[in-house]
């Protein structure tokens, strides 16, 4: 991945060099001092080029957990607007040849424009140009942040019916590095048209006599092509051309307003001087400082319109964090645990076994009260004790016993409704309808049923050597030893058994030689069903096959499979409800040069009905096994220090008491900013026509 990477960047910045006499003016020379030079007068300049490409991976992180967690996603609207036309584009002029040149065509490109758009005007020193250049730049990337983060529309060849992401497909590695720093859901507004455009906007403004007619001429030519490229490859929608347009517009005009102000403060020149100053003679610069702030003081203290719409745009910003701040983090460490080895739930109630000092305990929290938890088992079990919840109850087998509790009546009761004794099963679960309700339990490959008052029910269906069992409703798929691949569907009560051979795990020839070369080659012929969940629609299973763990979704209806995650990458614990599928993956990690960042496990989660997945955690930390609830998600999180805790995440976006409170605070002093500012505006504006007139 960082390969091609590599070889993008590096080709960018030559193209760059090289084409530097066609683009300079006519009376500069190039010289090889000024390409160490450029660095001591522009270093700013480059600092915040780099800022801007450096953040964007964290901004890229926020709006993947923010769309996980909100569902902020304006693609729908976009689509009933200009329906298939996009696919027109990439279905009239589709071609081999075409792919590949504009796929780098897009990616290179772009980086050459970013760098070259400032590199140029600094090695020339035109300042002139050079400042509001780089202020354009980066006001493209501010203005974008709003729509990246709450106003998310998605790659149109994810969502178009029929259209494909040629330049993210087009090899295993290049789709690899897409996913990777690119969420998919950032189309609006095209930063691959704003930048181009704003620096096209940005010549065409300020460079008066024309110096720079020949790097004008070529970035409104790399504009057009750009903006052929991004639809026909499957990436942008129309609509994100106009957006990115727009924002280069407004981005110019605020860097014409704002160029004075910063670089009065912020010139190399000057700033050179100041640190001098600092390092030298500290009681100066201490001197001056403050002489500065006591003005700002003064000038805050009888604010004009200029200061009260500073406060005003202070106080929306501070808003805008704490929100992006809130939906960022949803998801909450559950209290009351010391050190967590299990978890399951079902609609309100979790269930954890918390293996402490004192010995293991069953912790159970009631998700509508997160304050309140209740302990049962205390000291009868271990961390490897099975156990299930189905609504409000909960079975669990001990190495002498199976326990029934009512969880509906643990705050009255934490004694168990039912207790049979038996030896600690393989594995237990709850079966059943709202007429009959059924414990199911599996031992050395066999199963057993027994009712919620413990009584044994006859099973008229046969399957032997039992590896893996789960219920849906009365319904029980299980998948046998001497078939690793094949899970076979019965009820109780009924004799008929539905079976379903042979998963699919198989992928594309290109990712099949990626793990060959890693040294994992794929054997499909000893292929094993791990794990799997299913519903009454969608069967979701993990297969082993030698080389990684695969991801395979199997629809009920249809008979159609597919794999859901990255083929090469290593999938794990699975969770399904009510049309979420979830599962934990060590996401782009090459075994081959293992890097710390992807060594962690992920959460990621699928929408069945609109077949999106989405990544719930994005950060460095190691997450895994979570569990799909009726209205929240819970996980495991192990901390920097080692500590694990069980994470609950909801599915409907809340907000703390404490940022309420300061939202609702900040939206009455935005109110009363806001009307204070119009009317200094017209006071300010009547008195200036009153002098006027009076001159």
């Amino acid at each position: 991945m960082d390969g091609i990477y590599l070889t993008w960047m590096i080709s960018a910045l030559t193209l760059g060099v090289i084409l530097l006499p066609v683009f300079k003016p006519p009376w500069m020379k190039i010289t090889l001092p000024t390409f160490i030079d450029v660095f001591r007068r522009y270093w700013i300049h480059v600092a915040i080029v780099f800022i801007i490409y450096n953040s964007k991976d964290l901004l890229d992180q926020l709006d993947r957990i923010i769309i996980a967690n909100t569902g902020l996603d304006m693609t729908p609207l976009i689509y009933n607007i200009e329906g298939s036309l996009v696919l027109e584009v990439q279905q009239t002029f589709e071609a081999k040849w075409l792919t590949v040149a504009l796929t780098h065509f897009y990616v290179a490109g772009f980086m050459f424009i970013c760098y070259v758009s400032v590199f140029y005007f600094a090695f020339f020193d035109d300042r002139w140009i050079a400042d509001r250049m780089t202020l354009s730049i980066a006001w493209v990337y501010i203005l974008a942040i709003p729509f990246y983060l709450f106003f998310n529309v998605r790659v149109t060849g994810d969502y178009v019916p029929g259209m494909e992401t040629l330049a993210y497909d087009l090899t295993p590695e290049i789709s690899d590095w897409f996913r990777r720093i690119d969420p998919f859901t950032n189309g609006m507004p095209s930063l691959h048209i704003g930048i181009p455009f704003a620096v096209w906007l940005c010549l065409t403004r300020f460079d008066e006599d024309r110096r720079w007619n020949k790097y004008r001429t070529m970035v409104l030519t790399y504009t057009l092509v750009t903006a052929f490229a991004i639809i026909y490859l499957g990436i942008h929608w129309f609509s994100d051309i106009i957006g990115g347009m727009l924002i280069a517009a407004l981005a110019v005009s605020f860097a014409d307003r704002t160029s004075n102000s910063w670089w009065n403060v912020f010139d190399e020149r000057t700033m050179n001087a100041r640190i001098v100053t600092l390092l030298t003679n500290p009681g100066k610069a201490y001197g001056i400082v403050s002489r500065r702030i006591g003005g700002m003081y003064q000038r805050y203290r009888h604010p004009s319109s200029r200061e009260t719409a500073r406060m005003a745009v202070v106080i929306f910003i501070f808003m805008f964090a704490i929100i992006t701040w809130e939906l960022s983090h949803q998801s909450l460490p559950a209290g009351g645990i010391e050190a967590p080895e299990g978890v399951d739930g079902d609609d309100s109630w979790m269930v954890t076994i918390d293996n402490r000092s004192t010995g293991p305990v069953m912790v159970v929290h009631d998700l509508t009260d997160l304050e309140t938890t209740w302990e049962v088992m205390n000291g009868s079990i271990d961390y490897a004790s099975p156990y299930s919840i189905s609504g409000s109850m909960l079975a669990v087998s001990n190495q002498s016993a199976l326990s029934l509790y009512n969880l509906n009546a643990i705050s009255v009761n934490s004694q168990p409704a039912m207790v049979m004794e038996m030896p600690q099963a393989d594995d237990v679960l709850l079966a059943g309808s709202e007429n009959a309700e059924y414990i199911v339990t599996k031992s050395n490959g066999s199963l057993q049923v027994f009712t919620l008052e413990g009584e044994a029910v006859q099973l008229d269906f046969e399957v032997d050597g039992v590896e893996l069992v789960r219920a849906n409703g009365l319904e029980l798929a299980m998948v046998a030893e001497n078939e690793p691949t094949t899970i076979q569907f019965s009820r109780i009560g009924s004799s008929g058994s539905i079976t379903i051979k042979e998963i699919n795990a198989s992928a594309a020839i290109e990712q099949d030689a990626i793990l060959e070369a890693w040294g994992t080659p794929v054997d499909m012929d000893n292929a094993s069903i791990t794990d799997f969940v299913y519903d009454d629609e969608y069967i979701a299973v993990t297969v082993n096959v030698s080389a990684t763990e695969r991801l395979v979704v199997y629809n009920r209806t249809t008979d159609e499979q597919w794999l859901a995650s990255d083929a090469k990458y290593a999938v794990s614990d699975p969770s399904m409800k009510n049309g979420i599928l979830a599962w934990s993956i060590r996401d782009h990690l090459d075994p081959t040069n293992p890097l710390e960042k992807y060594m962690d496990g992920e959460i990621q989660y699928l929408n069945l009905t609109e077949n999106q997945t989405q990544t719930l955690t994005s950060d460095s930390l190691h997450q895994w096994n979570p569990k799909v609830l009726q209205h929240h998600l819970v996980y495991f999180e192990e901390s920097v220090d080692g500590e694990v805790s069980v994470h609950i995440h909801s599915w409907e976006p809340e907000l703390t008491v404490y940022s309420n409170i300061i939202l609702q605070i900040g939206i009455i002093l935005g109110v009363l900013l806001v009307f204070l500012y119009a009317v200094q505006r017209q006071s300010e504006r009547q008195m200036a026509t009153y002098y006027a007139e009076q001159e």
